[in-house]
């Protein structure tokens, strides 16, 4: 008997099936979504920089009068 046969490559594509689809989710689940807070820290970060820009450049303005 044959250690490469019919049965034994199904059982190995179902095994692999089965093991990315587990992994799959596995890693979906370790990795915040987006709605968690992952975009409200963002728009907070960007809102942040961009007043801290906005500052420097009105400050540099009254130095030059």
């Amino acid at each position: 008997m044959s250690i490469l046969n019919r049965r034994n490559a199904v059982l190995g594509w179902v095994t692999t099936k089965v093991l990315k689809r587990v992994v799959k989710k596995k890693a979906t689940d370790a990795v915040p979504s987006a709605r968690t807070g992952g975009a409200a820290a963002g728009a907070v970060a960007a809102l942040g920089g961009a007043l801290f820009f906005w500052k420097k450049k009105r400050s540099g303005d009254d130095a030059g009068e």
